[in-house]
């Protein structure tokens, strides 16, 4: 066993955690906490046009998006991807599937969660995912389930920004500084050639958020400088001591 923080992101697609909390995993991989990502696709179907375009296979399609996944989480210093391999459009799982990821994010023990937004009509794997999500952590809570291992506590669940946030309900509590890891997100970014038409969205999504997080540290009445940030929805109320 090991006393450093852990963390686990699932992610429906093999470029999402890159895309959406690449700076929050490189941040806290930096402060010591082991992050696994999960992910459950490669996007090799609805992700992935660019290579379709070029005449690959499936076959190949997947090996590419694999390698690609996995050259970003090394950038970003992610302790273990775990790639579950379900298929994209439509993603599902099967009973015996949850429970792989039940029995994950109780090996992973994490203290906070991620995933998607809770509406995504364009992608409905993404809703998808979140639901799924949210399951695998009411059952990974669950004392009944496999008696014996460890039961998960109440890690916090934070939702990832979507693409069109103004068409998905997405409303962002949290506002993350990734300045000082803004290099290996944007190099993180770079290892997706298979959607690369999304490096500079994302780097003006990460500005825009920047902009976001020094008006809500205080604005022009001593905010905090930042010029890169993330912003995240967080699903269950945080109990504290003080305000």
């Amino acid at each position: 066993m090991t006393d450093q923080p852990t963390a686990l992101i699932i992610s429906a697609h093999a470029a999402d955690f890159v895309w959406r909390c690449g700076g929050a995993i490189a941040l806290h991989a930096q402060m010591g906490t082991r992050v696994t990502v999960a992910c459950l696709s490669f996007g090799e179907r609805g992700e992935s046009a660019k290579l379709w375009k070029e005449g690959k296979t499936l076959d190949e399609v997947k090996a590419i998006r694999r390698a690609e996944a996995e050259a970003a989480a090394n950038v970003l210093g992610v302790h273990e991807l775990v790639c579950f391999d379900l298929g994209d459009y439509p993603l599902h799982l099967e009973r015996e599937d949850k429970f792989a990821l039940v029995d994950l994010i109780r090996r992973v023990q994490p203290a906070w969660m991620m995933s998607h937004s809770q509406y995504d009509p364009y992608n409905t794997d993404h809703m998808y995912m979140t639901q799924i999500a949210l399951e695998a952590r009411m059952i990974a809570q669950a004392w009944g389930h496999e008696p014996g291992q460890k039961v998960l506590g109440a890690p916090q669940l934070y939702l990832f920004e979507p693409h069109q946030t103004e068409q998905m309900g997405w409303k962002p509590d949290v506002f993350l500084d990734i300045t000082p890891v803004w290099e290996k997100k944007r190099a993180a970014m770079e290892q997706m050639g298979g959607q690369a038409h999304l490096w500079e969205y994302y780097t003006r999504v990460a500005q825009q958020r920047a902009n976001h997080f020094k008006r809500n540290s205080g604005g022009q009445a001593g905010g905090r400088d930042c010029k890169y940030a993330e912003g995240f929805q967080s699903v269950f109320p945080r109990t504290v001591d003080a305000l």
